[in-house]
C-alpha cells in the first residue's frame, strides 16, 4: 500500500468514526476511500464493514451513560444478530444491482421519518400510548429491518436506526442515539465474523482504517452528549438527505 493511500484511509477512518457516532453514514466516506486506494467494489464493501466496527465500539463507550437500563434493550440484540446475518448472506449470494436501486429510497425515507417525527407520531400514536406488546413488536420489527440493511450495505445505518427508534421509543434523542450505537456495534461485530469467515476482506486496508474509526467514534459520541436535541436532529436529517441523494445519483449513473 502506498503512503498516500494509507494517509487517505486514516483520514477517512477518523471522519467516518465521528460521523457514525453523530448521525451515521460514515461508510460513505471510507467505502469510496477504499475504492480510491485500489480495492474492487465488493472487497471494498466487505473490508469497509469490518473496518468500521471498532468505531461503533468506541461510540458505545462514549455514550454508555445514556443507555437505558433493563432487559428490553438486551432483548433487541438477538434480533439484530439474525437480521445482520440475513443481510450478509444477501450481499454474498445475490446480485447487488436491484438492492442498490432500493437503498437510496430507504435512506431518504428514513430521513423523512425522522424529519417529520412529530406529525407521524400524531398519526400512528405516541410510544407512551402504545400497549407493551405492540410497542415490543414494533421496536423489534424496526430493529430487524435495520439489521438486514446493515448486514447488506451498512451506509446510513445510523440514520435508519435513529429514525425508526425515535418514532417508537419514548426517549430523548441522545438516548435513542446511544441505543443506535449499541445496535450498530452488534451489526458490526456480526458482519466482522461473517465476512472474516466467508468474505474477501483486505486486511491491510482494515488495519489502517480500523484504529482511526476507533478514535473518531469516541470523539463523536462525546460530541452527541453536548449537542441540543434540535441541533442533533438537524445534523442527522442533513446527513441522511445528503447520503440518500448521493446514493440515488450513484445508482442512476
Amino acid at each position: 500500500m502506498e503512503l498516500s493511500d494509507a494517509a487517505l484511509l486514516v483520514t477517512a477512518g477518523l471522519a467516518a468514526g465521528t460521523v457514525n457516532a453523530v448521525a451515521g453514514g460514515g461508510s460513505l466516506i471510507t467505502f469510496p476511500a477504499m475504492i480510491a486506494a485500489g480495492l474492487p467494489p465488493v472487497p471494498a464493501n466487505v473490508s469497509n464493514s469490518v473496518a468500521v466496527f471498532p468505531g461503533y465500539v468506541a461510540s458505545v463507550a462514549g455514550s454508555r451513560t445514556d443507555l437505558p437500563r433493563g432487559r428490553a434493550l438486551w432483548a433487541l440484540l438477538p434480533t439484530t444478530v439474525v437480521g445482520t446475518i440475513v443481510g450478509c448472506l444477501l450481499l454474498l449470494g445475490t446480485p447487488a444491482r436491484a438492492f442498490e436501486l432500493v437503498v437510496p429510497f430507504l435512506v431518504l425515507g428514513a430521513t423523512a421519518v425522522l424529519a417529520f417525527q412529530d406529525p407521524l407520531r400524531r398519526l400512528v400514536g405516541h410510544p407512551a400510548e402504545l400497549g407493551p406488546r405492540r410497542r415490543t413488536v414494533t421496536v423489534q420489527a424496526m430493529v430487524a429491518v435495520g439489521a438486514v440493511y446493515g448486514g447488506y450495505f451498512g451506509a446510513a445505518l445510523g440514520v435508519m436506526l435513529v429514525a425508526g427508534l425515535a418514532l417508537v421509543l419514548d426517549a430523548t434523542l441522545a438516548r435513542v442515539s446511544a441505543v443506535k450505537n449499541l445496535l450498530s456495534a452488534t451489526v458490526g461485530l456480526t458482519t466482522l465474523v461473517v465476512f472474516a469467515l466467508f468474505g474477501p476482506v483486505n486486511w491491510a486496508a482494515v488495519a489502517v482504517v480500523a484504529p482511526a474509526t476507533l478514535v473518531g467514534g469516541y470523539v463523536g459520541a462525546r460530541l452527541v452528549r453536548r449537542l441540543p436535541p434540535v441541533v442533533l436532529k438537524t445534523l442527522i436529517v442533513a446527513f441522511g438527505t445528503t447520503i440518500g441523494l448521493y446514493l440515488l445519483w450513484r445508482a442512476m449513473r
